[in-house]
């Protein structure tokens, strides 16, 4: 597992990152630069925690980083002229909105061979009965919604403390701690966020028999008749 990609290394390395997307969010170069820092690193942690046991290939690698983070850059700069006009406290969360929509697109392409090929699924003991499509679905639906959900108190509540601090006198004496001020107040919420949304689903998740496909189900009742139940890693 490369270092910067395991879940041990979300807080530090998010609280840096959504810090200065929140911070940064002003001008167009700032928000190219920062939703691709953000994007490089969210596909180092989508390739680290992936399900299974098969590579992915340089090419898929590549068409996941370049799509997610095009993605993310388009929806940033989109919503970002058309929040122009509104107020400031609008334009804050932008950034989310990005990371939102680039976790929708950057976790299924860096998974997408378990898509087109399935991940492992076993019986209770932990014995392999196959590969299935329809558990990876559901495993990437699952992470998808807690990313979104680890990412959302960082970059739902600080935009507002920050709102409210710099119409204070401190930060308009001092404008130089709103960065530092920023990456504390998200670092604080993903103490709490990362291992919350991480146990929103099984790490072992499971799935009935019934709603494998047809040639998996025909497959296990065949060798395994008892087996009602089968279960997979959903990769964080």
């Amino acid at each position: 597992m490369i270092l910067i990609g395991r879940m041990s290394a979300q807080v530090p390395m998010n609280m840096t990152i959504t810090g200065c997307m929140l911070t940064f969010y002003r001008t167009t170069p700032a928000v190219l630069f920062w939703q691709w820092v953000n994007q490089s690193f969210n596909a180092i942690v989508n390739y680290t925690n992936r399900s299974g046991d098969a590579p992915i290939t340089v090419n898929q690698l590549g068409t996941a980083y370049v799509s997610a983070t095009t993605g993310a850059v388009v929806t940033a700069l989109g919503l970002k002229s058309l929040t122009k006009h509104l107020p400031q406290i609008i334009g804050r969360y932008v950034p989310f909105a990005a990371v939102a929509a680039a976790n929708c697109i950057n976790i299924p392409l860096m998974r997408q061979r378990e898509l087109k090929f399935g991940i492992p699924i076993t019986d209770e003991n932990g014995n392999r009965l196959g590969e299935s499509k329809k558990a990876a679905q559901q495993a990437i639906v699952q992470v998808v919604v807690s990313r979104i959900g680890m990412a959302a108190p960082a970059m739902a509540i600080p935009p507002v403390i920050m709102n409210a601090l710099e119409k204070r006198a401190f930060l308009k004496r001092y404008p130089m701690m709103n960065a530092p001020l920023q990456v504390g107040l998200v670092g604080l919420c993903l103490v709490f966020a990362t291992p919350l949304c991480c146990a929103l689903f099984p790490q072992n998740s499971s799935m009935s028999v019934s709603r494998l496909e047809p040639e998996i189900q025909a497959q296990i009742r065949e060798k395994n008749p008892g087996v009602e139940v089968v279960y997979f890693n959903k990769g964080l």
